[in-house]
């Protein structure tokens, strides 16, 4: 059969992409044997994106066109670097965009980890924005571009609202709701913020703002009060910045390093480079193996993966696949979830569920939550032996909601007739064309309730609480990873070096131990990757940009809703 010239230009596009991965693993594989040339009284450039995943991508589009660096690989950078006798300095160039806050915190941690080595390590601000700014306040120095502002104007979040719209297009969202606080449907049935979703909004954005402020005073070692009256007086120019005390230096790169107590002639390593230093190299690794299972993007059945518009989805099929074999691993002595998930189909979520609740009664599981673990993030984390959260993740949102999008009146103002054929009393129940009956509204309501008493349920009995005692900091409420731990649904806060020690506590290895991280799922063969690549899913790379993202807040609930299937799915609002 002839192929279309559309199918040709994907082929070659697919060919090229793989011709492209198998040179550079080639080059890998040529340069895996030699000890990457780090010298002594190096400086370790460390460059971090504008945004980070969990896990770098192992699909071959992701490889050619996706960032390589992770959450991981810079934590990872910091702790070689802190114990590497050649590295006498780290320079940070942090550069997030505007969004969440806790893998900003995860790196925040390792920079502080870092400096208990008396190596200095200074923030290099090539433009100043808030959270790259709270980063920056954990070094030893601040140095700002002469030409940038420093934009430290507080914390604000944003809602988007499109019942108006939907209205003036004739469409309705018929949605319903178990939980007061449940607010993800919101986005399409409000034209304004509810009492209770601007409580919780207001209650988040407030207790965002108290961690900036506090990092900021820590770090400047400034007064908290004196913190708040800087952020009300902002944003400012550089040299008003360095008057105020919020930098040291305002300083073009080339000048940098001039002022650091390192050899004039000293060398600079960047990320790239030191990440083929080996961690049996600098003394690290060995020991015992412990499984990390990665759960990042919206939950879901089937495999994982990545697909429009929902962006990066934890498939049940291949999550449960993971926990499994780490469980029947006699060689992983404990399980760690890394959650970074909003939720997602409630189903999909208790299948999960019950790998956990199964892996625990054979070896430690203890969650680490990254910026999000909320709805059924949280749900898969509540049989944790431990949940450990960064004080900014979004957690908790226990509840559910479910409906449909009613299209009638927009298909009728453009001349489309819908005419329906069925049998049996609700056939019709997720019908797009009406709205649902008294009965199927009915029918929903039960099935909503019915999935939230469950979610409370499986909270009571992970967390050793009643079931009122979930119940009263449930209904779908939104915490911050430090309110939730106020609350009894977490454990400990901090990151994922917290969520080791915790593990390898709980499987009795020394403390002082080394061990070895093993994620989950296993990384594709090449044949795997190619085939994934031909069957055109391997969108993962792209789908991490920040508009892609943007879009998929609005568009990737509508997607789940549907499927008809009861949701656990985090609000989409996102604090700036």
């Amino acid at each position: 059969m002839a192929l279309s010239s559309g199918a040709r230009v994907i082929l070659i596009f697919v060919l090229a992409a793989a011709l492209v991965s198998m040179l550079g693993l080639a080059t890998t594989l040529l340069i895996a044997g030699r000890r990457p040339a780090v010298e002594r009284d190096s400086v370790l450039w460390l460059r971090v994106p504008p945004t980070l995943a969990e896990r770098a991508p192992d699909d071959l589009v992701g490889q050619v066109f996706g960032g390589r660096e992770t959450v991981g690989s810079i934590v990872a950078a910091l702790r070689k670097a802190k114990v590497d006798e050649r590295i006498a300095a780290v320079v940070l160039v942090p550069s997030f965009q505007p969004g969440l806050w806790g893998k900003v915190q995860e790196i925040r941690d390792a920079v502080l980890d870092f400096r208990e080595s008396d190596k200095p390590i200074v923030a290099y601000l090539e433009f100043g924005q808030g959270q790259a700014y709270y980063l920056a306040t954990a070094c030893d120095e601040i140095f700002l571009t002469p030409s940038s502002p420093l934009n430290l104007v507080g914390v604000a979040s944003y809602e988007l609202f499109l019942r108006d719209a939907f209205d003036k297009v004739g469409v309705e969202a018929d949605m319903l709701a178990a939980g007061d606080y449940k607010t993800a449907s919101n986005l399409y049935t409000e034209t304004t913020f509810t009492p209770e979703h601007r409580e919780m909004a207001a209650s988040l954005n407030r207790d965002f703002y108290e961690q900036l402020v506090e990092g900021i005073a820590d770090g400047r070692e400034m007064a908290p009060a004196v913190v708040r009256t800087v952020i009300d007086d902002g944003p400012f120019l550089a040299e008003e910045a360095l008057r105020r005390g919020l930098i040291d230096a305002v300083v073009y790169e080339d000048q940098l390093l001039d002022g650091l107590p390192i050899p004039r002639n000293a060398g600079v390593v960047d990320l790239a480079r030191y990440r083929q230093v080996r961690p049996a190299e600098v003394g690290m690794g060995g020991g015992p193996t412990l499984g990390v299972i990665f759960t990042e993007g919206t939950i879901n059945f089937g495999p994982s993966g990545a697909a429009v518009p929902n962006g990066r989805t934890v498939g049940s099929e291949t999550w449960v696949r993971s926990v499994r074999e780490a469980r029947d691993d006699p060689d992983i002595a404990a399980i760690i979830l890394r959650i970074d998930s909003p939720g997602g189909v409630a189903i999909a979520a208790d299948i999960m569920w019950r790998e956990v609740v199964l892996a625990r009664a054979r070896k430690p599981v203890i969650a680490s939550m990254s910026d999000l673990a909320a709805s059924g993030g949280y749900y898969i984390a509540a049989p944790a032996h431990a949940i450990v959260a960064q004080p900014g993740t979004l957690t908790g949102s226990i509840g559910a909601f479910g409906g449909k999008f009613v299209l009638g009146g927009a298909l009728e103002r453009f001349g489309v007739n819908v005419e329906a054929v069925s049998d049996g009393a609700q056939a019709d129940l997720f019908s797009p064309a009406t709205p649902f009956s008294d009965g199927s509204r009915q029918a929903l309501q039960r099935q909503l309730d019915a999935t939230y008493e469950r979610f409370l349920q499986v909270v009571a009995e992970g967390r050793g609480m009643t079931r009122d005692e979930v119940h009263a900091v449930a209904q779908g409420r939104v915490w911050t990873g430090r309110q939730a731990k106020a609350r009894g649904l977490v454990d400990e806060l901090g990151g994922l070096r917290r969520a080791v020690e915790l593990a390898k506590q709980r499987a009795g290895i020394d403390p002082e131990r080394e061990v070895t991280l093993v994620g989950f799922p296993r990384r594709r063969t090449l044949w795997e990757q190619l085939e994934q690549s031909v069957s055109l899913t391997s969108t993962a790379a792209w789908l991490s940009s920040p508009a892609v993202r943007s879009a998929a807040a609005l568009l990737g609930p509508a997607e789940l809703v549907a499927s008809g299937a009861p949701l656990l799915l985090l609000p989409g609002a996102a604090a700036r």
